[in-house]
């Protein structure tokens, strides 16, 4: 037989031809033995000669779309840049705390130091240092062990440091009031004293947190949803601790009332004299300490996407916050000074 065409080529015999891997046969309504090839979307796979079924949810596609391969887990790399800025500003953090740690230690016996009350200075610097050393935690591999002592240093460092400022502005406070009514000194004033109720108010934010390890054991979990796109293979499982948003809060909500309630010892301490003042710059950090919170809480819960913003908002707050805790350690040395030139006129004038 010959063609009246010039193509050689012969009509196939089929009504339709065999489908590619990854593909369907969408049988023609009516044509039983015809159909129409259909390619196999999205987290589908092909299953059989007829259908696309989805793959696990911690799976997708392979690239032919015959089978179905786990998807890739990531985490939070050290080299990232994500992780390289905070443990710069960590370590600049640390060094600096024992810097500050050094001198006190150096100059412990001098009057400046034991008038500014070191034991309380001291528990002050133990809780801004475990507040820089909470950064290698957030980007340390997410295991039982690093979850478990995430949970207990996220909100620990700043429980140690507003406990220290909140008892010391309380002290503040009372020994005034009390100056107004009788010449009769205040009950527990002493440093041991002090010691004791900053402790108690950390024992309560350790006591929340073993009560959350009895409710909610820490374990780790893959998250495959924050980072599922629609194309199959930019998908990621993102490898975190099993922590909620709201356990998150109350974890940090028993600092935050602590820091609420040392500002408002600060307001009321305010007229305090200069020279015995340590609750002005005390309340100056409270209160830009609070705006940063009152900022960072609407933006953490509306951006925190993705495993690194989650870390990298917590840790980032975390150093703010101890940075202006800092500040109010660094003004102490000014009320040192005054104190220092009120001693000296004094002896002058007793001269």
């Amino acid at each position: 037989m010959r063609w009246r065409t010039d193509d050689p080529t012969l009509p196939a015999s089929v009504c339709s031809v065999p489908c590619q891997p990854g593909e369907r046969k969408k049988i023609v309504k009516g044509v039983p033995c015809c159909w129409h090839c259909e390619r196999c979307e999205g987290y589908n796979f092909q299953a059989s000669e007829f259908n696309c079924d989805l793959c696990p949810y911690e799976q997708r596609p392979n690239r032919n779309r015959t089978g179905c391969v786990p998807i890739t887990i990531i985490k939070l790399e050290w080299h990232s840049a994500w992780a390289a800025i905070p443990v710069f500003l960590a370590v600049l953090g640390i060094i600096a705390t024992c810097f500050v740690v050094v001198t006190f230690i150096r100059y412990n016996d001098t009057p400046i130091v034991r008038a500014s009350g070191r034991e309380m200075s001291y528990v002050l610097l133990t809780g801004i240092f475990l507040c820089y050393a909470i950064t290698f935690l957030m980007i340390a591999t997410p295991s039982v062990g690093i979850c478990s002592f995430r949970r207990v240093f996220l909100g620990l460092g700043m429980c140690f440091s507003y406990a220290a400022l909140l008892t010391k502005t309380n002290r503040i406070h009372r020994i005034f009031e009390q100056g107004k009514m009788s010449v009769t000194a205040p009950r527990f004033i002493s440093p041991a004293s002090q010691l004791v109720i900053t402790f108690s108010l950390i024992s309560v934010q350790l006591l929340g947190v073993f009560v959350w390890f009895a409710v909610d054991p820490p374990h780790t979990v893959v998250d495959y949803g924050e980072l599922r796109t629609s194309d199959p293979w930019k998908a990621r499982g993102v490898l975190k601790c099993d922590i909620s948003d709201l356990s998150l809060i109350c974890s940090l909500g028993y600092s935050i009332l602590l820091m609420v309630t040392c500002t408002i010892y600060a307001i009321k301490t305010r007229s305090v004299p200069e020279t015995f003042n340590e609750a002005k710059p005390i309340g100056f950090t409270m209160y830009t300490t609070c705006i940063i919170w009152l900022a960072f809480i609407p933006i953490f819960f509306g951006t925190a996407q993705s495993a690194e913003r989650v870390s990298v908002s917590s840790y980032t707050m975390i150093l703010i916050d101890s940075f202006r805790v800092g500040k109010a350690e660094a003004y102490r040395f000014e009320s040192w000074q005054a104190s220092k030139k009120c001693l000296i006129r004094m002896n002058k004038s007793s001269k």
